[in-house]
């Protein structure tokens, strides 16, 4: 059973009542620029993970920066720019103080029309100078402190596409550049035209891809790797209850949550239940640490619309595993024997 929280009241967002703790920061690019070794994805507050509360989002941001985590992850197309106006608002009531805590992601490039899953890609130089307007209208801010390619259209030459994405930092309209879900070759082209801060793409003991040479040259140009769905969009946690998700929770259509997929992973997620509990932390504890112990240069963004499933992801930047332990976990998960797509065919659009 899910722990029982009181929900933020309509002001409780403008007045946080305790004083940020100390969390591990981790570097963004070569700039330096210091983050939260843990960030927070907040792509859930505005879309499929069933009903989303406004209010219960905008506390749920208050208390991740109490806590010390100010990396936040946004994109255009979460919500139809709804996240981004959602997030937007969170800074304009803490005002100065509050976007200078920040540092603020969102992403272009996946369009697609409402109520639709199903997307096209694009990145014609004029759309990312038209998006990242759009964003910055949307948010508030004179400039996105990172700013990623959500995905890759391979019709338009990486070159060109980087090469608009600079414009925007020479306009002051970005800090740093990002890719998502790209290869090693792409990021090596992009890099040769501009620095590239970070990569984002999905990674956790369930989907292990950018272990076979991502994590690697990132490592080599400086890059930072970004980890979303951390915990395997709850799946991981092992208290995911599906038979009750929400009609338009997307999950419902994921490959590997449904079928003989959904019961062979489980297995490997028993494993790692027994493993939680024998040292006394929840399963995403353990899946956050074994990323955060496992590589100085990748910062997890687990979502989460709950201050306290956020305080539980938090505590994980303070725990240590073993090497051997880093191996048991890697042993509980070997990537041949995950069972099904990440995404279904529409959602696998634009992924290299």
């Amino acid at each position: 059973a899910h722990e029982k929280i009181e929900e933020p009241t309509l002001l409780s967002y403008f007045y946080p009542s305790k004083q940020a703790k100390k969390m591990q920061k981790r570097q963004l690019g070569r700039l330096k620029t210091p983050i939260s070794a843990i960030g927070l994805g907040c792509m859930g507050m505005s879309e499929f993970y069933g009903a989303t509360d406004d209010v219960q989002a905008h506390g749920t941001m208050a208390r991740s920066l109490e806590l010390g985590v100010n990396f936040f992850d946004s994109a255009d197309i979460y919500g139809f720019g709804h996240n981004e106006t959602l997030i937007g608002e969170f800074l304009k009531a803490g005002g100065p103080a509050r976007r200078a805590q920040v540092v603020l992601a969102t992403k272009f490039g996946i369009v697609r029309a409402a109520g639709q899953y199903e997307r096209r890609i694009d990145n014609t130089p004029a759309y990312v100078q038209s998006a990242c307007d759009a964003s910055l209208k949307r948010l508030g801010v004179e400039t996105i402190d990172l700013y990623y390619c959500h995905r890759r259209n391979p019709d338009v030459p990486v070159e060109d596409m980087v090469g608009a994405m600079a414009q925007l930092v020479k306009a002051g309209k970005v800090k740093q550049l990002g890719l998502s879900e790209v290869s090693s070759a792409t990021l090596r082209k992009a890099s040769a035209v501009h620095p590239i801060a970070a990569v984002q793409s999905e990674y956790s003991l369930w989907a292990r891809e950018p272990e076979t040479n991502m994590l690697a040259t990132c490592a080599e140009l400086g890059t930072t790797f970004v980890a979303y769905s951390p915990l395997g969009r709850a799946f991981l946690t092992g208290a995911l209850d599906k038979a009750n998700l929400a009609a338009n929770d997307f999950r419902k259509n994921l490959p590997r949550f449904t079928g003989a997929a959904e019961a062979a992973n489980q297995v490997m997620v028993d494993g790692l239940s027994r493993f939680a509990k024998a040292k006394g932390i929840t399963n995403a504890q353990v899946a956050l640490a074994w990323l955060l112990c496992k590589h100085p240069h990748v910062v997890p963004i687990p979502g989460t619309r709950r201050i306290n499933y956020l305080e539980q992801n938090c505590a994980s930047a303070d725990m240590l595993l073993s090497a051997s332990e880093i191996a048991e976990l890697d042993a509980l998960f070997p990537p041949d024997a995950v069972a099904g797509e990440r995404y279904p065919e529409a959602g696998r659009v634009g992924i290299e």
